[in-house]
């Protein structure tokens, strides 16, 4: 993990390196469905924001509907409140915590609000969902902005990315070098990471970052860490545990936590369930 800046957190933290890729889908009224005919996306800042200490993206599931309650997406470490425990799942906290919404040159719009931590957890996963106080349609009324449509489907091999930092407003170009079946750092265990190629070399502060694939204007994954010093599973030190128990460790490495998982939790109107068919996320 990476660290957070000063006043960020007491604690250390994680920090992806992931700058959000491109445009999102336009919106359509009611269903927000994307049109087939619509050429491919341009790789901008539109629907990122920046959070205190780490970096996030205005999202919406496949099946939301512009009148359903916005949501932004960043990383588990980055909760303001601290990062969740090992085992730790919060679900429909409080918040009122506050995000700088961009537009497509990362030029500041406005400051969007959270209404509560609709899902936070570091385990399996590194993620935080906020439910904000309006709407997609009240969003797009009053800035422009449309949100990253969240993939549901695993991201690919090969595939050629983005990591968008509204923090740093900076971008990295890179392809997904291979999938990780644990990443394991300081108490901490993700399943089925994303390693980026070199090119992602990702720093602090880009934590939350969206991942998204420039075939599909997608998003496929959130930044959240690398590794930094050579250190073996330690924090800042991630090491990856193959399917046999061989642990390896890549320094200079980034790797994000995938993102298709989280479409199946969700319900109409952006509500959380965890009871759905299909939804594997860890549960309170």
């Amino acid at each position: 993990m990476k660290r957070p800046f000063v006043g960020a957190f007491a604690a250390v933290a994680l920090t992806g390196a992931t700058a959000l890729a491109g445009a999102s889908p336009a919106l359509a009224s009611p269903s927000l469905a994307r049109n087939a005919a619509t050429p491919a996306v341009t790789v901008n800042y539109a629907g990122t924001v920046a959070l205190s200490n780490c970096s996030g993206s205005l999202v919406r599931m496949p099946g939301s509907a512009a009148t359903d309650r916005a949501l932004v997406l960043t990383n588990g470490h980055c909760l303001s409140t601290g990062m969740p425990a090992p085992g730790q799942v919060l679900v429909d906290q409080p918040s009122s915590r506050t995000f700088t919404l961009l537009d497509a040159s990362a030029r500041r719009l406005g400051t969007l609000r959270a209404a509560k931590v609709t899902y936070a957890t570091m385990t399996d996963t590194d993620v935080t969902l906020y439910q904000l106080n309006t709407t997609y349609a009240a969003i797009r009324s009053s800035y422009g902005v449309d949100p990253l449509t969240v993939s549901a489907d695993h991201p690919v091999q090969g595939a050629a990315i983005k990591v968008v930092s509204g923090y740093w407003k900076q971008t990295w170009s890179c392809s997904i070098d291979g999938f990780v079946p644990q990443l394991k750092e300081g108490g901490w265990t993700w399943k089925d990471s994303v390693r980026y190629t070199s090119a992602c070399d990702t720093i602090g502060g880009t934590s939350g970052s969206p991942v998204i694939d420039t075939s599909t204007g997608l998003l496929v994954a959130v930044n959240n860490t690398g590794n930094e010093d050579g250190g073996r599973c330690t924090v800042d030190n991630p090491c990856e545990v193959d399917a046999d128990g061989n642990v390896t460790v890549h320094q200079g490495t980034n790797y994000a936590e995938e993102t298709y998982l989280l479409t199946r939790c969700f319900g109409a109107g952006t509500q959380l369930d965890l009871t759905l068919p299909g939804c594997t996320l860890p549960r309170p």
